[in-house]
């Protein structure tokens, strides 16, 4: 009988360390919700020798990044003809872009145009320095960093960054692109920016992209996530002129300046 009652004892004992734990578990996760988990995201290490934009792979490198969206971001030429397009084209485009996951093959984007040069007529708000990204190995100096330039539609009377900038579109300087076309830079476009007032006209160049990082982990503070990435050619509207996006008069280039 003795032995019965120390078996049942101990049971009990065991049943409610366990109903603890878990208790405790279920108090732990409660009101919590599972981080989500990124798809298709890899590691790709860094090159022993990393001192400029010259040693990053197309992929970049680093612990966590989608290799095909940084190798669309790190085109450095194109031959294409490029095709006009209107901002508002871009902000048609669907975003996020059904059925496609960080580290998808990217058909279906290149199906939306995704890869097409074209030039888009705009208002140039602001030209940023970009940061450390992965595309460009988490390099820091101006040099090897993109610049992020916020563009509205150009029908836009008096814009700013506080008013506008929620329903922008993005374009992007990028170092690779930077080593053939050095005046593709912040440094030549924000003060062009500044003189104007805030608002330059601007044809900006490049390859139509779609930051599926932005789309799928993060919305920037712009209307979606396509974008002309990178920028191969910006002209400018200089001051008192008359520009038009399907003519040429007036236009003068950025590399000239």
């Amino acid at each position: 009988m003795k032995r019965i009652l120390i078996v049942v004892l101990l049971s009990v004992l065991a049943f409610g360390s366990f109903s603890s734990v878990s208790d405790a578990q279920r108090r732990r996760g409660r009101g919590r919700r599972a981080a989500p988990q990124a798809t298709g995201k890899v590691a790709i290490p860094c090159p022993a020798t990393l001192n400029d934009i010259t040693d990053c792979p197309d992929t970049g490198c680093g612990p966590s990044l989608d290799p095909k969206l940084n190798i669309r971001k790190n085109v450095r030429s194109d031959d294409q003809t490029a095709e006009t397009m209107t901002i508002q084209e871009l902000k048609d485009l669907p975003d996020p872009v059904s059925g496609f996951n960080i580290g998808d093959d990217r058909g279906p984007l290149k199906d939306l145009g995704e890869g097409k040069k074209i030039t888009v007529m705009a208002k140039a708000l602001v030209a940023r320095k970009g940061g450390g990204e992965s595309c460009n190995c988490k390099l820091l100096s101006v040099a090897d960093t993109d610049n992020h330039i916020v563009l509205v539609d150009p029908a836009v009377k008096k814009p700013t960054l506080a008013n506008d900038e929620d329903d922008s579109e993005t374009a992007e300087f990028t170092p690779r692109v930077r080593l053939d076309h050095p005046n593709l830079s912040r440094a030549k476009l924000q003060p062009l920016i500044t003189a104007s007032g805030g608002a330059l006209l601007v044809r900006v160049t490049g390859l139509q992209m779609f930051d599926s990082e932005h789309s799928l982990e993060g919305h920037l503070k712009r209307h979606n996530n396509w974008e002309i990435h990178p920028v191969m050619g910006m002209e400018y509207c200089p001051k008192g002129k008359k520009c038009t996006a399907d003519s040429d008069a007036n236009w003068k280039s950025i590399e000239d300046n």
